[in-house]
């Protein structure tokens, strides 16, 4: 889900939001469609994958949905893998 031989678009919209300014307003699909080069449904695609598996949680604002990391699970996911999971 994170990582596949041809695209690691998942892995760095999770590096990308731990910089200081998407880590603390979190970032709307349309600013990680234009941050990636990749039309919205794209971007939408990802960010709600990364939610489904709960990287990623969301907030409301000004009726925008707001996308932040979720550092607790990525941590598990993290043990999980150095674990050989």
């Amino acid at each position: 889900m994170l990582r596949t031989p041809t695209d690691e678009t998942r892995l760095r919209i999770l590096a990308w939001l731990k910089e200081p300014g998407p880590a603390a307003d979190g970032v709307t699909a349309d600013a990680v469609a234009e941050r990636f080069s990749m039309p919205h449904p794209v971007a939408v695609t990802h960010l709600r994958l990364l939610q489904a598996t709960g990287m990623l949680r969301t907030s409301r604002s000004e009726g925008r949905v707001h996308y932040h990391r979720d550092e607790m699970r990525i941590d598990e996911v993290a043990r999980m893998f150095e674990k050989g999971w």
